[in-house]
């Protein structure tokens, strides 16, 4: 949706590139401590806006990963006691779990700005080095997908973590020289999915690492009805807990399919959201009991039927199924091995006995298996 579709389009063409700029501009005024340095407020459509009204502003409103939140207490209160700024900060985890929420957290409890960028964002050096610099005392960068940081992006930020200095070099040849630049001192906070494709360089400058864990049905149950009561959106606890049991341990997939299961239920005017009309909503979209979509579904009858229940190679299960290797290795195989339905062997994917009874295949017969 063009920014400004609601206004009156000026009669000088010439004018609309300062008009924009002045937009942006003025938008970027933030009224809490966010500085979003990706995207004007302007340009965050309805959804957005939903999504960050639901997100946690405090440890207390942020429901699940306890030992996570006990850690950060304790390094943020030790930071502020001394009056410094808290260590860099690596989440890592499958995604959906709230790194981006954590990091707002901890900017948050620590009374300072925090920053939003990622890391394809950051293709040219010149792209980091402008928010180093105007970073403020104890600000929290977060930078997200923090494994695909270009070689010399990576490079600028080690004496920045280290030393906050920033290192230039002016001139070329042998009149070049290197100037350094001290920097405010901050906390960066950088989220990935693949902690094993960070160099060690980088990860060993963090003076915290922690990983965030798959939720429970009854922790994905509370963020249900906390995010239904900030949508206004009635659901009862018998209601909330069949899409919990449906989000494959993922708050950001709960408050997906809360948001669809609600426009279901004002579509067919039911005042209140139940077990039965949760269950039949999650039927229409194609997501089954154990949370399994369509695409779940299919990469398990593709090994069981095609491949006799495996082992099948990675490639030729994308080349089977459609999807990139990535995709399945980083979005689907989490949950289902996680949930005991795929096992990964050094020959390639197999289905467990479990996989087979859910999809409604008959399980082989073991004495055959073993010939």
């Amino acid at each position: 949706m063009p920014i400004f579709s609601s206004k009156k389009q000026s009669p000088e063409p010439d004018k609309q590139p300062k008009q924009h700029r002045r937009s942006v501009k003025d938008s970027s005024q933030p009224t809490s401590t966010q500085e979003n340095i990706l995207q004007p407020e302007a340009a965050i459509d309805e959804e957005g806006k939903q999504e960050e009204s639901i997100r946690p502003q405090k440890f207390a409103d942020y429901i699940g990963q306890k030992d996570l939140k006990d850690v950060l207490d304790i390094a943020i209160k030790a930071a502020k006691s001394r009056g410094e700024v808290m260590d860099h900060l690596l989440l890592y985890g499958p995604p959906g779990l709230g790194k981006t929420t954590m990091a707002m957290i901890l900017a948050s409890e620590m009374g300072v700005n925090y920053k939003i960028t990622s890391a394809p964002a950051l293709e040219r050096p010149r792209d980091i080095v402008g928010i180093l610099v105007n970073l403020k005392p104890g600000d929290v960068l977060f930078i997200d997908e923090i494994h695909r940081l270009s070689r010399m992006t990576e490079e600028i930020l080690y004496p920045a973590m280290e030393d906050y200095r920033l290192d230039i070099t002016v001139g070329k040849g042998s009149s070049a020289r290197t100037r350094s630049i001290p920097l405010s001192k901050f906390t960066l906070v950088g989220a990935t999915t693949r902690v094993g494709a960070l160099t060690s360089p980088l990860r060993d400058r963090f003076g915290l690492v922690q990983k965030l864990r798959f939720y429970e049905v009854d922790e994905l149950s509370k963020i249900v009805l906390r995010s239904a009561e900030l949508l206004q959106t009635p659901v009862n606890s018998e209601g909330a807990t069949e899409i919990a049991k449906r989000s494959r341990g993922t708050p950001r997939i709960a408050n997906r399919l809360l948001k669809r299961v609600r426009d279901y239920a004002e579509v067919k005017s039911f005042k209140n959201i139940d077990q039965p009309i949760a269950a039949e909503a999650l039927q229409l979209f194609q997501v089954d009991p154990c949370g399994l979509d369509w695409t779940d579904r299919k990469m398990l009858s593709v090994i069981i039927e095609n491949f006799n229940g495996g082992p099948v190679g990675l490639e030729t299960l994308a080349a089977a199924t459609g999807e990139d290797t990535q995709t399945i290795e980083e979005v689907y195989e989490p949950y289902l091995m996680q949930i005991g339905y795929l096992s990964r062997t050094p020959r390639g994917r197999v289905a467990t006995k479990a996989a087979y009874q859910h999809m409604g295949f008959k399980p082989p017969n073991e004495q055959l298996s073993l010939l």
